[in-house]
């Protein structure tokens, strides 16, 4: 017989898939273990129980079991010392406030918006909205709504508000995108240039249709309340009669402003040549120009006001007739205005409806609010205006004007998020973009391009910025990926990250990240799936470490977000008598269990019926003391029969903590052990802080029979030795908890002899 001591000294790989388990030859063998539930990983190497869920707030609304995503939490930050919660609901919004001293209170609940409307948010939309925030406002974006602005008014006090454009001052022009949206050489034909109540005749079928038709309208048309752009100015439709006929009122009066010096002149006639894009003209239109200047000694009076198209020539260049005779052959004229309601083929209908759908993805880059992916345009990609948020006019293509691009490659690609990195990234059902950044100017209209990095898609689950990558969901939900640039490619790969532990990635619903950790320097990121449970991940990439581990609960966890070194979750518990109850609680190391507080009673009598049902078993700790577990009975818990002087306690739900590492080998120069029996003989534990600790069901010895017991017990710090028997073919260490209390382990030494 030979024996063998096998040093286990990090576990930085975390949980290790099952179909990894037979990989005894890979170098993440020994530094991963078969089972990390609720234990953080360390940068040291070794982990520790995570901290117990303190409740804060109970939610009013008793859970449907067939609804699994009732919340989604989200951080809201002002400033350093005005920080929120905001809880997205179904039809509403619950926004807590978190004082100096980290105090969690419910600031205001919110039904409807400012303009008395049920707010959009559902029970299956939450999960799938995103959101940015610039200072006191937050914006949220699906693309069933349009854009919803949560607007801090005061310390306690929220409002929802609908997105809206700037307008110009006369309140006319609306600053928002457009599209083309009809066929190529449809026209549109205004039956007049202003007032209400024109007609708006297509040459082709345009108009929706949705609903029945009542007097000669379609009501339900949702074009009814869209704007269409025509010559730059807007249209409000305010009915529709058929496919190819509507009715709306003229915001301004329709006029084309011109580009600069667009009239050409020669010598010694009366024609002026007008040069107009997709100008739709035919001859003998009548149009009005305004705001001429004299060009080729045409004075402005023989150039403005009422005129007639003379000769089409082509689709961009028409002429008319002048009030006088030019003198030079020139070009010139300023800028003048055009205005007409002749048909033309060069009109755009607003990008954002009910009828064409509304923003999905929300972000800020580089001074610019970010809109992307609606229903009609899935790859449409939308910038504003240089630090003016509400302005997507697209102008003159200045720099600071807004931006109008497309995220497709040969095939169309929904935007689903937009994050703002070293560049801009826009993740895809299909594929990962970006927008390059410059390095001596901003992103503008005129340079503004977008290319492809990766090919894998994205979910719904929000993407991250963490260890200098970006963190993502593949589209198919089982794989975690990182969109990172590589110096050497210049571009971004899209390596995956839980490869080594692809078991814990199952549904994912919602992610977010800890930068700084819980009383640590670590920083993590959190996955929460739709089953209930947590898997976090931890990296270090400077020092190639990188492993999951997986939280769970007596209650199943539905959401998640941190704010500053806090995280917060949203957690379903059956109080214990079947009923469900979403809670808001907090990861709190103060606690060693879960739902838990601190009660106050006396002579071990303490009133739970607030939280707690009768038949509910709870664990009760006391200190360093775990009293063990009690049932609640007539709405109290009673320890008297164990500690009749005890006045206060920790009560809660105690939870699994469990390390089990891969089966014990070791290589001979037969080769590995693996299948082979052999006996674990002992095992050595170096423990920190520790005040309940099993090993293969072996409880460490806390205390000593000379021990004074009426003293607290001192947690250990140091190598405590357990010794085990009996052989097997895969011998495993599984270090565990009988009490919930605390628990770190910094490293094992298994012997084994074979």
């Amino acid at each position: 017989m030979r024996k063998a001591k096998i040093p286990l000294t990090n576990f930085q790989y975390g949980e290790l898939s099952p179909s990894l388990i037979s990989r005894t030859d890979t170098r993440v063998y020994n530094a991963s273990a078969q089972k990390v539930e609720n234990f953080f990983l360390r940068a040291e190497g070794g982990v520790i129980k995570r901290a117990g869920l303190s409740k804060i707030y109970e939610f009013d609304t008793t859970v449907d079991a067939t609804k699994v995503q009732q919340h989604r939490l989200v951080p809201f930050i002002f400033s350093d010392d005005e920080r929120y919660i905001v809880s997205l609901e179904h039809q509403k919004i619950r926004v807590f406030q978190i004082d100096t001293n980290n105090t969690v209170s419910l600031a205001t609940t919110i039904t409807q918006d400012a303009n008395s409307a049920t707010l959009p948010f559902t029970n299956t939309n939450i999960h799938q909205v995103t959101y940015a925030q610039s200072g006191d406002v937050m914006f949220i974006a699906h693309q069933t709504f349009m854009v919803r602005k949560l607007v801090r008014t005061g310390l306690t006090s929220f409002q929802v508000e609908t997105k809206t454009f700037d307008t110009q001052s006369a309140g006319a022009k609306i600053y928002q995108p457009y599209f083309q949206f009809q066929d190529l050489g449809v026209t549109l034909d205004p039956s007049a240039s202003s007032g209400n109540g024109i007609t708006l005749t297509t040459s082709a079928a345009y108009w929706d249709l949705t609903g029945s038709q009542s007097g000669g309208n379609y009501p339900d048309s949702k074009h009814v309340g869209t704007t269409i752009r025509y010559h730059g100015q807007e249209i409000e439709i305010t009915s529709v009669q058929s496919a190819t006929q509507a009715t709306g009122n003229c915001l301004a009066t329709l006029k084309k402003k011109l580009k600069v010096d667009s009239f050409r002149t020669d010598n010694g006639v009366a024609t002026v040549t007008v040069t107009l894009v997709n100008h739709g003209f035919s001859a003998s239109d009548a149009f009005v120009i305004s705001n001429a200047d004299t060009v080729g000694g045409i004075s402005t009076s023989n150039l403005n006001g009422s005129r007639t198209v003379s000769e089409v020539i082509d689709d961009n260049t028409f002429t008319f007739t002048a009030g006088g005779n030019a003198n030079d052959s020139t070009v010139g004229g300023g800028t003048p205005f055009l205005e007409t309601h002749a048909p033309a083929t060069n009109w755009s209908e607003q990008s954002y409806s009910t009828l064409r759908g509304f923003p999905g993805a929300v972000t800020f880059h580089q001074n610019r609010l970010w809109y992307g992916g609606t229903i009609s345009q899935p790859d449409g990609l939308w910038a504003s205006k240089s630090n003016e948020f509400f302005n997507f006019d697209t102008g003159e293509a200045a720099d600071n004007d807004s931006i109008d691009i497309r995220a497709s490659i040969g095939e169309v690609n929904t935007i689903r998020h937009l994050v703002s990195n070293r560049d801009l990234q826009a993740f895809t059902t299909t594929d990962e973009f970006i927008v390059p950044a410059f390095v001596e100017k901003p992103t503008t209209p005129t340079n503004a391009t977008i290319k492809r990095q990766t090919s894998f898609g994205s979910s719904f689950v929000k993407p991250y910025v963490y260890d200098g990558a970006t963190v993502y969901v593949q589209g198919s939900g089982e794989i975690v990926r990182e969109m990172l640039f590589d110096d050497g490619q210049q571009a971004y790969t899209g390596q995956p990250i839980s490869s080594l532990s692809s078991h814990l990635i199952k549904n994912p619903i919602q992610a977010t990240t800890l930068a700084g950790g819980i009383d640590r320097a670590e920083s993590y990121y959190f996955l929460v799936d739709a089953d209930g449970t947590l898997a976090i991940f931890n990296s270090n990439r400077a020092e190639q470490r990188y492993g999951w581990t997986q939280f769970t609960s007596q209650g199943s966890f539905h959401s998640l977000c941190t704010v500053d070194t806090r995280v917060y979750a949203v957690v379903k518990f059956d109080k214990g008598d079947g009923t469900n109850k979403y809670i808001l609680c907090e990861f709190d190391s103060s606690f060693n269990t879960d739902m838990a507080k601190t009660y106050s009673g006396s002579n071990g009598v303490f009133s739970v019926s607030a939280d707690f049902a009768n038949g509910a078993v709870l664990d009760v700790v006391s200190g360093t003391h775990y009293l063990g577990q009690f049932t609640v009975a007539s709405g109290n818990i009673d320890v008297s029969a164990v500690d009749n002087s005890l006045s206060s306690a920790e009560i809660g739900f105690k939870f699994d903590v469990t390390l089990t590492t891969n089966p014990i080998d070791t290589a001979t120069q037969q080769g590995v052990l693996s299948g082979e029996p052999r006996s674990l003989n002992k095992v050595i534990v170096d423990l920190s802080n520790t005040l309940s600790c099993s090993v293969n069901n072996k409880n460490l010895i806390i205390r000593q029979v000379t021990d004074d017991l009426s003293q607290a017990r001192v947690a250990i710090t140091g190598k405590k030795e357990f010794r085990l028997l009996g052989f097997s073919k895969d011998p495993q260490v599984t270090v565990s908890q009988s009490a919930p209390l605390s628990l770190q382990v910094n490293s094992i030494i298994a012997e084994i002899t074979f």
